[in-house]
């Protein structure tokens, strides 16, 4: 009798246990994340940006359109340099690039990574929650190849002549993969130099059953109606840039449809467009991209919207969309094409400079970030925000730590991003332009630039108010005015003290 009521205690109190479960809401799973990073794409490159901008639409980018009416739009995002490499080091450890061994880039693909194992990146970081981590795109951080025929050496050499001597079969080392990807779809430098092979985990990937490795040259290329942007060298004999962008985001679409199930997705497209050599698809996704707008510059703009259509297309039909976080952006500032720019488009929008300049027009980039029921759709937001930040924003939407001497120069924005009462904003952001060797510190409404002779000279060369003068008119730069003078000292005093902080 007392072992029959014994049982009908444990059983009662097994069914009350879990009715209590059952009646609690489920722990909260973690989003997927896509991070988009386009190549060269500029404030004024999108049509949604031209429009909040007051500036004539020459190319519709129909489904950046989207991601901005569905999401959040940053009017004063930027690039963490004016420079593409630099920039995708910063992005990818939140470390600002004069903490690497090279502060102004560009590390060739056989030269050494500048992530040290120390790092984190967004790779390590993502992985650690959990993720399943896939990298497609550009890389441009440097990389480990073998010496041609020795196994026992990694091959080094710059871009100062053809780099033979190297098997370029596959990346060894200081990949992806080391980084914490545990898929990868590589191209070492874009389409832009060598090595021109696709890596696929880190292995050479032929582009047709007949492909060997060969030399790239322009004599191969100008068949093609393609001009190199930078050297000759090895790669796949059947190269050709037109077919990389399609490639790419095929890739990117197979991955999301054979996501696992039991882990959430981290996308980090690195696209190949806008860059040069402007070699658009003929077609893609049904649509016809080359020869579509006033210049092969602005069908790579078009192309890249259709990619990103497939991207947030893919996510919807594996039923992702809806808890996904979509993050827009680009490495630096828009490029300044004559033929574009004869059309009426100025991929700067309105702002002064481009590509590789300390004006606003070679780092103010468009961000887009969208999170259906998370993040305020339709709206704008004026925060200072800088590609650096989006790891320790990632390691705030995942709840991690990261260690003192990890992502130095990053700043959580998720508070921003979700529109919480208590979010503060930067005020103020380091920045560095291109190969002019400016350095940049904001300073809330106020932008210096600074010209650096060597690691401790710093010469002040302009000083602007961007609350009065966004464009950067020259007439009004305040650098000699007497009654700024304090606050140049005091902002040099400032950029100094936070350049020198850290590990």
């Amino acid at each position: 009798m007392i072992l029959r009521l014994s049982k009908c205690i444990l059983t009662l109190l097994l069914l009350l246990t879990a009715a209590v479960v059952l009646s609690q809401p489920p722990a909260p799973s973690l989003p997927n994340v896509v991070v988009v990073l386009a190549d060269d794409i500029g404030y004024g490159d999108l049509s949604g940006y031209r429009r909040l901008s007051g500036l004539d639409v020459v190319v519709e980018t129909p489904n950046l359109d989207r991601l901005m009416e569905r999401g959040l739009t940053f009017t004063d995002a930027h690039s963490p340099t004016s420079l593409c490499a630099p920039s995708r080091y910063a992005v990818m450890t939140g470390n600002n690039p004069y903490r690497s061994y090279a502060p102004w880039g560009v590390w060739g693909s056989f030269q050494p990574t500048p992530i040290e194992p120390k790092d984190m990146t967004l790779g390590k970081l993502m992985r650690g929650a959990g993720y399943h981590t896939a990298f497609l795109g550009k890389w441009h951080l440097g990389g480990d190849y073998h010496v041609r025929g020795d196994t026992t050496k990694i091959y080094r050499g710059d871009r100062s002549k053809f780099q033979r001597d190297v098997d370029v079969t596959r990346i060894v080392g200081a990949g992806p993969r080391e980084q914490g990807f545990d898929y990868s779809l590589t191209f070492p430098a874009g389409i832009q130099d060598v090595p021109y092979v696709v890596y696929e985990n880190q292995e050479w990937l032929p582009l047709t059953p007949e492909s060997r490795i060969s030399d790239i040259t322009q004599a191969k290329m100008t068949p093609l109606r393609v001009t190199l942007d930078k050297d000759e060298g090895l790669g796949d004999s059947a190269w050709n840039p037109y077919r990389m962008g399609p490639l790419l985001v095929h890739k990117a679409v197979h991955q999301i449809r054979t996501a696992p199930r039991d882990r959430p997705l981290f996308l980090y497209y690195a696209a190949l467009a806008v860059h040069l050599p402007h070699t658009p698809a003929d077609s893609l996704n049904g649509e016809t991209i080359r020869g579509t707008t006033p210049s092969a510059h602005l069908d790579l703009v078009r192309e890249l919207d259709v990619q990103l259509g497939m991207l947030m297309d893919a996510l919807k039909e594996k039923g992702m969309y809806e808890n996904t976080l979509f993050i827009f952006t680009s490495d630096n500032g828009g490029l300044r094409i004559a033929d574009t720019e004869a059309s009426g488009h100025r991929s700067p929008g309105p702002f002064r400079g481009g590509k590789n300049q300390a004006y606003e027009g070679g780092h103010r980039v468009p961000f887009i970030a969208a999170w259906p029921g998370k993040i305020p759709s339709g709206e704008t937001s004026g925060a200072l925000i800088s590609g650096t930040d989006l790891l320790a924003t990632l390691a705030a939407l995942t709840h991690q730590p990261l260690a003192d001497y990890q992502a130095m120069d990053s700043r959580n924005f998720l508070p921003v991003l979700l529109a919480q009462p208590n979010a503060i904003p930067r005020d103020h952001l380091l920045l560095q332009s291109g190969t002019d060797r400016r350095v940049i510190y904001r300073d809330g409404q106020w932008k210096l630039i600074m010209h650096l002779d060597r690691e401790d000279s710093l010469t002040p060369v302009s000083l602007f108010d961007l609350a009065d003068n966004p464009g950067e008119d020259q007439s009004r730069d305040l650098i000699n005015a007497p009654v700024q003078q304090e606050r140049i000292t005091r902002m040099l005093t400032q950029y100094m003290a936070y350049r020198r902080s850290g590990f």
